[in-house]
């Protein structure tokens, strides 16, 4: 009887969670476009204006107005699906934990993720959605406005790429820690000395150097193999290209404790984290 009752309780559960994500995957298409429609407007200030309107906000980052053209696209277009959801947007008024804490779901955006390659007009900025639920993220678009290429994943559904409106699957290389010549992903602006002893136990490694959330899609199309933060990002910066590595077949570990990276947080700084691909014999 305590079989019985426990197989069928588990099989439940997996009901349960087969429908949730059926649920989750009908948004894709909306997200898909939203993404489109931001990056559209990021485009048209991109390429069209001499001064992007540069402000330092109070950690004195930068801030355009292609980050509030492409929040407001964004923002508006979530507030319009069928299922409502709070926002925490870098570029929106943060909410007290007090408040966030009992969110089931919510919304992880930063409309304009690499604002500074934006200003230097290199190309390596992109657009991040991401749902998260309970702390995990569910789901994930990432769109490169530069690159006319979109990503995106759904627990237990796969990671893809659309690119020329053609979609196809994507997947993190297979490697071990001790192979020669890992291309290992490092930022643009933050290559810390912590960063640098982490590269340095690798074989040979080559450096990768590229913005945004793209060092993280770079992994989940097995185009690089590692990619260590050890310095300062937000929640919005990772979420979405988090759960695309994810179900690449890679993963994102908290650096100090090794276990997966949750949202939500009473502090949306992230830990710093390490990104894998697929990683054999570990």
């Amino acid at each position: 009887m305590y079989f019985a009752t426990t197989h069928c309780g588990l099989s439940l559960q997996i009901v349960n969670f087969i429908w949730k994500m059926k649920e989750i995957l009908s948004l894709i298409p909306s997200l898909l476009e939203i993404a489109r429609q931001a990056a559209t407007a990021i485009l048209e200030i991109y390429n069209s204006e001499a001064d992007f309107g540069v402000e330092a906000k109070s950690d004195d980052s930068p801030l355009t107005r292609a980050d509030r053209a492409a929040n407001e696209v964004i923002c508006r277009g979530l507030e319009a699906l069928p299922m409502k959801y709070p926002i925490i947007s870098e570029e929106n008024k943060l909410l007290p934990y007090a408040e966030r804490r009992s969110w089931t779901r919510c919304w992880l955006v930063d409309p304009l993720d690499g604002t500074k390659e934006f200003i230097k007009k290199n190309g390596d900025f992109t657009v991040n959605i991401a749902l998260v639920e309970n702390g995990d993220v569910v789901a994930g678009v990432v769109g490169i406005p530069a690159q006319d290429e979109l990503y995106w994943a759904v627990r237990g559904e796969g990671a893809f790429k659309i690119k020329y409106e053609v979609e196809s699957p994507i997947e993190a290389a297979s490697f071990s820690k001790e192979d020669i010549g890992l291309n290992i992903v490092c930022s643009r602006s933050h290559l810390t000395p912590e960063t640098e002893a982490f590269i340095a136990k690798y074989n040979s490694p080559n450096l990768v150097s590229r913005g945004s959330a793209l060092k993280f899609l770079l992994l989940a199309k097995g185009e690089a193999h590692v990619y260590p933060r050890i310095a300062p990002t937000m929640e919005w910066d990772t979420a979405a290209a988090q759960i695309i590595l994810e179900e690449a077949g890679g993963k994102v570990l908290v650096y100090e404790t090794g276990e997966p990276m949750r949202y939500n947080r009473e502090q949306l700084l992230n830990p710093s984290f390490v990104g894998y691909g697929r990683i054999t014999g570990d």
